[in-house]
């Protein structure tokens, strides 16, 4: 079984979103280094996501450099239609070849450079760009073990057991006009962000909520989705075997709570 496939009708990426949030469909997204994945891994991940109708392509990392990452996207293009969105590391991880990007702010840090700093640089070029931009608080979660976006960002992650903190800063996020929230417990993560928090998260915010990060199984997939998760992000472990995304894709399924 694989998921419901995007149906886009002209509507843009986020707007599909919020239809498919409203009828309770859960959206998988496939997170792709541009700096980690061989080319012959690629294709097979692409070939598995077409077929088993994931719906985004997020493409991103912590260390990626311009010229790999329109080659991943232009690779990807060649194959499918799927929508590609930018997941930037930093102020440099821009491109037109891509159809969208989630203009991020860590709001669960207090680096200046991560709420705005980085902003500032990019926003001239986003604003003549053809780019959906979609702003986005992202909210680092312990997964515990220190992961690349930590120490890149130089923040703490909120601590995976309080969940108030992280309803907080969501609801704030939120009110401060952000129109998702990503809670993310980190690339290699060991753990996936504890369902608890995702209900706490969901019940608290009306925006979409992104789930990612130490996601290996379909069960803690399926699981995330139950919790609240609207779009489910997984990067590191289908690096490692892209097989799974008929697993995960299987899991969204059998998890969709369609509103009566």
């Amino acid at each position: 079984m694989c998921i419901e496939p995007l149906m886009r009708h002209n509507l843009g990426i986020f707007e599909g979103l919020l239809t498919a949030q409203s009828n309770g469909k859960k959206h998988l997204a496939i997170l792709i280094d541009p700096g980690k994945l061989a080319p012959r891994r690629l294709e097979r991940t692409v070939e598995l996501a077409v077929e088993c109708g994931v719906h985004y392509f997020f493409i991103g990392g912590s260390l990626v450099v311009n010229d790999m990452l329109d080659s991943v996207l232009s690779g990807i293009r060649e194959r499918c239609s799927i929508p590609l969105v930018l997941f930037p590391g930093n102020s440099f991880q821009l491109s037109y070849r891509a159809d969208a990007l989630l203009f991020l702010s860590l709001i669960s840090g207090r680096n200046p450079e991560l709420l705005i700093g980085q902003h500032v640089i990019s926003a001239p070029f986003l604003k003549m760009s053809p780019l959906e931009i979609i702003s986005t608080g992202y909210m680092l979660i312990d997964g515990g073990v220190q992961t690349a976006v930590q120490y890149m960002s130089n923040t703490y992650p909120i601590p995976a057991n309080k969940s108030d903190i992280a309803v907080c800063t969501a609801l704030a996020g939120e009110l401060l006009g952000l129109k998702m929230i990503y809670l993310e417990a980190g690339s290699g993560a060991k753990n996936p962000v504890p369902t608890p928090m995702i209900e706490a998260v969901r019940a608290a915010i009306s925006v979409p909520l992104l789930v990612g990060g130490g996601i290996r199984t379909g069960e803690q997939a399926a699981a995330a989705c139950r919790a609240g998760a609207d779009v489910l992000v997984v990067g590191n472990a289908v690096e490692e075997n892209p097989e799974l995304i008929r697993e995960l894709a299987d899991a969204l399924a059998f998890s969709r709570t369609a509103k009566p």
